[in-house]
């Protein structure tokens, strides 16, 4: 994995600006790993990618994630902060080969983690239902019942529950809930981590304050961007200093 200049972190925000949360994840993975395709990067699994974006997002920023929440009892603000080191889940090599089989009574199911384009699928879907269909289809590779193949729509409810469970534990990465209490109210409550649009957050606000010291420098000397944008950051502060 590489680190993103500051060059490259305006390019990122710039192609991802106008894209779906899906397409933006691997936008921010594609300069870091260049030596895979997008294709490559869309066939890994969710949890995968969500690892590489967080190890991404320490590279970038560090391990400490400073977070805010609104709790949704007394809409009291909570401000906190989480280390990468806390978040970061075994990575999916580690994940026993026994997690893509699962076995509910007389049914048997080979199973195989999601991806962006499973995701992709599902949010083409003009309805939940439609969507959650599509993934189920997709994750089970074989369905059999006492031996014969049977459809995934006629799975039984306990079944589908229990493939859920499963594929959360083997892809963690992708399914980090945070465990919050209201310091105002003492509510206590979930909030589910969204590692992609967390650090396209991030990004995004760095792109945006690299454009505008591009703006002032250029108007000042009549420098290009790629020049400014090729300055260490010290650099581009101390012209700006000189500026204002």
């Amino acid at each position: 994995m590489q680190s993103l200049s500051a060059a490259q972190l305006v390019g990122v925000w710039e192609r991802g600006v106008g894209q779906s949360s899906l397409d933006r994840a691997l936008t921010m993975l594609a300069d870091a790993y260049p030596e895979m395709t997008r294709a490559e990067l869309a066939a890994l699994s969710v949890g995968e990618r969500d690892a590489r974006l967080l190890a991404l997002r320490e590279r970038l920023f560090g391990a400490a994630l400073r977070s805010f929440a609104e709790c949704p009892r007394c809409s009291s603000g909570l401000e906190f902060s989480l280390d990468v080191n806390e978040l970061r889940n075994r990575p999916p090599s580690a994940i026993d080969a026994s997690s893509t089989e699962l076995i509910a009574g007389d049914i048997r199911l080979r199973l195989r983690p999601l991806d962006s384009a499973d995701l992709q699928a599902a949010a083409d879907c003009r309805d939940v239902e439609g969507a959650r269909q599509i993934l189920l289809e997709r994750c089970v590779v074989e369905a059999k019942q006492n031996g014969e193949s049977i459809a995934v729509s006629d799975l039984p409810a306990d079944c589908v529950e229990r493939l859920s469970a499963r594929l959360a534990v083997s892809e963690g990465q992708a399914d980090t809930m945070l465990d919050l209490q209201c310091v105002a109210c003492g509510h206590v409550w979930q909030l589910a981590l969204d590692i992609a649009a967390f650090l396209w957050t991030e990004i995004a606000a760095v792109a945006r304050r690299c454009l505008n010291e591009v703006h002032t420098l250029a108007w000042a000397y009549g420098w290009g961007e790629a020049d400014i944008l090729a300055m260490s950051p010290a650099r581009r502060q101390f012209y700006l200093e000189r500026v204002s």
